[in-house]
């Protein structure tokens, strides 16, 4: 009965230090590119998805929770909209002055090529 007691304890134990380790991770990312995203959102920069498409995911992982703010059409749902501005590959970032940016650009790329500047140390 007492080993039944310490395996449970210290399985308690394993299961609340992993979350308590996954949501504070979760919650400092929560936020930490929100000013950067609503800047993009702010100068109509859009990106161009699908779901399947790896570094679509890539691309939205890379902004976290913050990837809530960012202009996103899902073409596979919207395939009218990505014909009608001309998507040819996915991800596809397209400025309001028509400029693209096809493939996985990654945040320093997003932030030169729209002025929108990264938060100190990324």
């Amino acid at each position: 009965m007492n080993k039944t007691y310490t395996a449970f304890a210290i399985l308690l134990a394993v299961v609340g230090i992993s979350a308590f380790l996954i949501f504070s991770n979760a919650d400092t990312a929560a936020g930490r590119l929100d000013e950067f995203a609503q800047c993009l959102a702010g100068k109509e920069v859009t990106m161009y998805g699908a779901d399947w498409c790896p570094h679509c995911q890539s691309e939205k992982k890379a902004f976290g929770q913050s990837f809530r703010f960012i202009p996103y059409v899902e073409c596979p749902e919207n395939p009218n909209q990505c014909l009608d501005a001309g998507i040819n590959s996915y991800p596809t970032w397209i400025f309001p002055d028509g400029e693209k940016l096809e493939g996985e650009q990654g945040l320093k790329r997003l932030s030169q090529a729209s002025g929108c500047l990264l938060p100190t140390g990324d």
